[in-house]
């Protein structure tokens, strides 16, 4: 039913290879569209994805209730519970 497919990539004009299987996850996804790049630049373009999200995350500053240190977190603190630094979460979580 599925053949194997050559197609070029839109980042780089690289060849590249949609195979029959790949054609066959496609079609169980629901997936109408080829792919338009090859794994190189998929894998590079999430990894810019995923590195642009992290390093614009918010952070506020605290003071742990343990150790007494200022550190920041992701959240905005609130007086009902207590706030750790990693060392000391660390520490509360394994025990």
């Amino acid at each position: 039913m599925y053949q194997d497919k050559t197609l070029v990539c839109k980042d780089c004009g690289a060849e590249f290879v949609f195979t029959a299987g790949e054609q066959e996850f496609y079609a169980e996804k629901g997936f109408q569209n080829e792919p338009t790049r090859c794994k190189a630049c998929r894998s590079a373009r999430k990894a810019n994805a995923r590195q642009a999200t992290t390093g614009t995350r918010e952070m506020y500053d605290a003071v742990c209730a343990e150790c007494g240190k200022p550190t920041k977190i992701p959240f905005i603190p609130k007086n009902d519970r207590p706030i750790y630094c990693s060392e000391c979460y660390q520490a509360h979580r394994n025990a």
